[in-house]
């Protein structure tokens, strides 16, 4: 088992990512998910912002009078987007050494679905002395009818046990099951992401991984595109002058509870529906370049009376900033699925 949790207390548990160099066998098989879905926007505007020349990507008319009739994907899309697909498993990375090789096998388009699956090829010689070891490894994507269309293949370096910076607090990983980072199918390790129903326990409460910096342009894009254009969050003169504001623009409060939200979603990932936010308090306003971790607490729970493969979560959301000063609590109410119930046997996620 390649435990998902690790016990920092009585009902508390905290979430980790990958794998120790030691746990990597040859041979071992490892199954990325989720997928995703690449439009055809995606693909434009990945070509157009990298100044890409190739106008197979994005003219409709050219390529229509090519042998392909449809704009590929950029291949260096498709690869950002498989090598991201596989951090779960690989979280404990030092770095990547190089590429072997990147081999597009079948062309990428607009609409086509990405799922990757990584294979440990071998175990390439290290010091003992050094806080990693070196893996060569195969990642391979499959789009939605499973088609293989590109074979990643690279040396890695992995911490070795007890020797991550930040992974160096686990005492004591959770052998449970419903803990597990991984489900185990005859074609390999599967990632699972997410607590069914019976799985969360009033009086549990789970540490979010990993913390969220939130950036001044992001900020700003997200106030453009939700129409919150109230100079308070736009305009730094303004802020400076009629708001008693410092150099930075303070970030739109329904953005930042989307952030925080998100951060829950390692153990809230078997969600239904979110059905209801309460009693959202702001402790203060939140500015760009601070960073925010956030725990969740499970309260109550019960089965649903008009949907018998789900039940009804209440739980208790906390955000703190870099000092561990509390920014925003709330209560959530969310529609959980039960074990065996929900879209993941259909949609070759379990």
């Amino acid at each position: 088992m390649f435990p998902g949790y690790a016990k920092i207390s009585d009902q508390v548990y905290r979430e980790v990512y990958g794998i120790d160099f030691e746990q990597f066998k040859v041979g071992y098989k490892f199954i990325h998910r989720p997928g995703v879905t690449l439009s055809q926007d995606d693909n434009k505007n990945e070509a157009l912002g990298t100044c890409n020349n190739a106008q197979v990507h994005y003219d409709a008319c050219y390529v229509a009078q090519t042998e392909w009739k449809k704009c590929l994907v950029v291949s260096t899309l498709t690869s950002q987007r498989l090598m991201g697909m596989t951090w779960k498993t690989f979280a404990r990375k030092v770095r990547i050494e190089g590429f072997k090789s990147i081999a597009m096998v079948h062309p990428v388009y607009g609409g086509d679905t990405l799922y990757a699956e990584s294979e440990i090829l071998a175990i390439l010689p290290s010091s003992e002395q050094q806080r990693y070891g070196r893996l060569l490894v195969e990642t391979r994507g499959f789009n939605q009818d499973n088609t293989c269309v590109a074979k990643l293949q690279y040396v890695i370096q992995i911490y070795r046990k007890g020797l991550h910076p930040y992974y160096e607090f686990i005492t004591e990983e959770v052998q449970e099951e419903r803990f597990s980072a991984y489900k185990t199918t005859p074609n390999g390790y599967m990632e699972q992401t997410g607590l069914y129903f019976e799985d969360l326990n009033p009086g549990e409460t789970f540490q979010h991984f990993p913390s969220r910096t939130i950036y001044q342009a992001e900020a700003l894009e997200h106030a453009f595109y939700s129409l919150e254009w109230n100079p308070k969050y736009l305009d730094q003169f303004y802020h400076q002058q009629y708001m008693n504001g410092g150099a930075l623009n303070p970030v739109p409060e329904l953005f930042f509870l989307t952030t925080t939200t998100t951060q829950t979603t390692k153990t809230l990932g078997k969600v239904v529906a979110n059905l209801e936010w309460k009693n959202i308090e702001f402790v203060r306003e939140v500015f760009p370049n601070e960073s925010f971790h956030s725990t969740s607490k499970i309260i109550d729970k019960r089965l649903s009376k008009s949907r018998p493969e789900q039940g009804i979560v209440t739980v208790t959301t906390k955000t703190f900033d870099q000092v561990n000063s509390l920014v925003v609590s709330y209560d959530r109410v969310l529609l959980v699925y039960k074990k065996g119930a929900g879209p993941y046997a259909h949609t070759n996620y379990c």
